[in-house]
């Protein structure tokens, strides 16, 4: 009579290869989707990167505009007088205002 159990075609050893394997893979899984450097780090970052790419594009646009400003102002005096009597109301329809011309050298002009 033959025996009814039947025998396994592989040896105890490629048993606990494959077991071990197996163990090995899930580890690495869990490091893989739960450690401080697995994907929630990398998409956390990803979120951070994009963020950053927002501001610096605020911040490059408003960096544009004071560079125009500054080539304006230094450009003429017409800007730097419009910029004194609109945003810091330096003059008054009633007041003088005076502008000193020249290098220095005490010479004057008035306007009303």
């Amino acid at each position: 009579m033959k025996s009814l159990q039947k025998k396994s075609s592989r040896p105890v050893s490629h048993k606990v290869l494959i077991g071990a394997l197996v163990g090995l893979l899930a580890i690495l899984q869990i490091r893989l989707w739960m450690s401080a450097g697995g994907f929630s780090e990398v998409s956390r970052l990803g979120h951070q990167v994009e963020l950053q790419r927002h501001e610096n594009a605020q911040l490059a646009e408003r960096n544009a505009r004071l560079e125009a400003e500054v080539e304006d102002l230094s450009g003429g005096f017409a800007a730097v007088e419009e910029r004194a009597r609109s945003d810091l109301g330096l003059i008054a329809p009633d007041e003088t205002f005076y502008v000193f011309a020249g290098d220095g050298d005490g010479e004057r002009v008035e306007a009303r």
